[in-house]
């Protein structure tokens, strides 16, 4: 754990590279304290089809969920959001939309199996 899920309208990827932000985005967990290195997954996901408001798809956007265990204070999360919306300024600054929304996952329902 964490799951970093990055979505973005297609467009974002002329002007942002996103490798490159998906892995600030990861070292940002990784660097936060809060997760084993091991622990944290990123991934994200190219929108070819999006409305915002009465603009269509004139709008580019970022959106990051970073999905987490249950059990973080509000203030971790806090912390987590913030520093993952600054490093979407850094590299989103012609961007119209940045956002992050931080996610728990219920411990006693959540299952996996590594290798």
């Amino acid at each position: 754990m964490p799951h970093i899920v990055m979505e973005y309208s297609d467009p974002v990827s002329e002007r942002v590279n996103i490798g490159q932000l998906l892995e600030d985005l990861h070292q940002t967990a990784i660097g936060s304290g809060e997760f084993g290195a091991a622990d944290v997954k990123s991934r994200a996901y190219a929108s070819h089809e999006w409305l915002v408001g009465e603009n269509d798809n004139q709008e580019n956007f970022i959106h990051v969920t970073l999905w987490l265990l249950d059990g973080r204070d509000e203030k971790q999360k806090h912390n987590l959001s913030h520093a993952f919306l600054d490093v979407l300024k850094q590299h989103g600054t012609d961007v119209a939309s940045l956002t992050v929304d931080v996610r728990d996952m219920d411990r006693r329902w959540y299952a996996k199996v590594t290798k």
